[in-house]
């Protein structure tokens, strides 16, 4: 297995000096994004073909206009890459996996731009990037990998003011783990953030409730302010975006533990489905699943199977874990939504979320051992067989 490239993110701190030059480089780098896609929109609408190399003449015609002759002023690389980042987003697109490009806000877009080998310097530790005398006063939270030579740096500042430096490095370290027999089954809820096929509950630790109280007087203090560029306006903004930072990294600390741990214990895991984008629309529970953030939980748990030679099986959303018995297979024809345990005419009682996990893995192995169509044998209360079809119209 050749090495696994890996962005190291660390924080640093600015000196007046590279503030202003980072920012006027976001600044460019938004302006590029935009004029680049623009054309391109318009050529669409034309039914013409602009292609990044298209853009990137355009971009040497925008540096030697007058009315844009700013854009010399900092890298070009950070203003090439913009336009391959556009590039990636067309090709993403029309592939139909994402929507059409849109611009990028000064206000709400994210602030970064992209250096690769040819713009920073990076030696003994001390990374300078072009157009810059000295080099980043980074906080070193943790090592790179000995030898490791970043071949992309990108630089960012959050909404709360905070200045990030990730640097793309090949990590020699990771390697897959020794194989495992151990399966587990995992299904997401409210109450327990995780519940296991062993039996075992995660509480959910519910980083946002807990800071629902300073987020509410923040926002309430934002709201008072005039609108517009006003000092007083910006200082409560950036409280307001201190408390989603606060809560943003809580929430994923507690989720990179949760699934390195599963990642190495387990060879097979084994999950649901879930369309949380659309789960997201009931306004009643919208903040808790926010909140519980189940897609980030599945992102993370993917890239790292795949970096330690795990398996991740996602069973079909329709797929009735919960009213199935996992004894003896029979299939409930109604289960209310706060029913937490419940009885199966076999005389079995079942946990809800711990039933649902065990019907999880046993599918989950169906599909690994014979296929994406196979689900385990069902059957309703009066005994009978009941095919995919039937159980899908069943389900509420």
């Amino acid at each position: 297995m050749s090495s696994v490239k890996r962005a190291f993110k660390y924080r640093f701190y600015p000196s007046d000096a590279q503030a202003a030059e980072l920012g006027r480089t976001f600044g460019c780098v938004r302006k590029v994004y935009n004029l680049a896609l623009a054309a391109r929109t318009g050529a669409w609408e034309r039914q013409e073909r602009v292609t990044y190399n298209v853009t990137s003449t355009m971009l040497t015609r925008w540096k030697k206009s007058e009315e844009l002759a700013f854009l010399n002023e900092v890298s070009s690389v950070p203003l090439q890459q913009a336009l391959r980042h556009l590039q990636t987003a067309f090709t993403h697109f029309f592939a139909q996996r994402a929507k059409y490009p849109r611009f990028k806000s000064r206000k709400k877009s994210r602030r970064s731009a992209e250096y690769t080998r040819s713009a920073f310097g990076f030696r003994d530790g001390r990374l300078t990037l072009a157009k810059m005398a000295e080099p980043l006063d980074i906080v070193w939270s943790r090592p790179l990998p000995e030898g490791a030579e970043p071949s992309t740096v990108t630089v960012s500042q959050d909404s709360a003011g905070r200045w990030f430096v990730a640097m793309l490095c090949e990590d020699p370290t990771v390697q897959p783990l020794p194989a495992t027999d151990a399966a587990i089954g995992i299904d997401v809820g409210l109450y327990h953030l995780l519940t296991l096929s062993t039996g075992e509950k995660i509480a959910n630790p519910r980083h946002g409730r807990r800071d629902h109280g300073r987020l509410a007087r923040a926002q309430r203090s934002l709201s008072r302010k005039a609108r517009g560029d006003g000092a007083n306006r910006r200082k409560a903004r950036r409280r307001v975006a201190k408390i989603h930072a606060r809560i943003a990294d809580c929430r994923r600390d507690s989720l990179h533990k949760l699934t390195t741990r599963l990642v190495r214990e387990n060879q097979t895991i084994v999950i649901e489905d879930l369309s949380v984008c659309n789960m997201v629309k009931q306004r009643s529970l919208a903040r808790a699943i926010s909140d519980a953030a189940w897609a980030e939980f599945r992102s993370l748990l993917e890239y790292k199977a795949a970096w330690y030679g795990r398996e991740v099986i996602a069973v079909d959303r329709f797929f009735p874990s919960s009213k199935l018995c996992s004894c003896c297979g029979t299939l409930q024809t109604k289960m209310l939504l706060h029913a937490r345990t419940w009885t199966c005419n076999c005389g079995t009682t079942h946990d809800r979320d711990v039933n649902a996990a065990k019907n999880l893995l046993a599918a989950g192995r169906a599909v690994s051992a014979c296929g994406a169509d196979v689900r385990p044998q069902r059957r309703t209360p009066d005994g009978q067989s009941a095919t995919k079809q039937e159980v899908s119209r069943r389900e509420p």
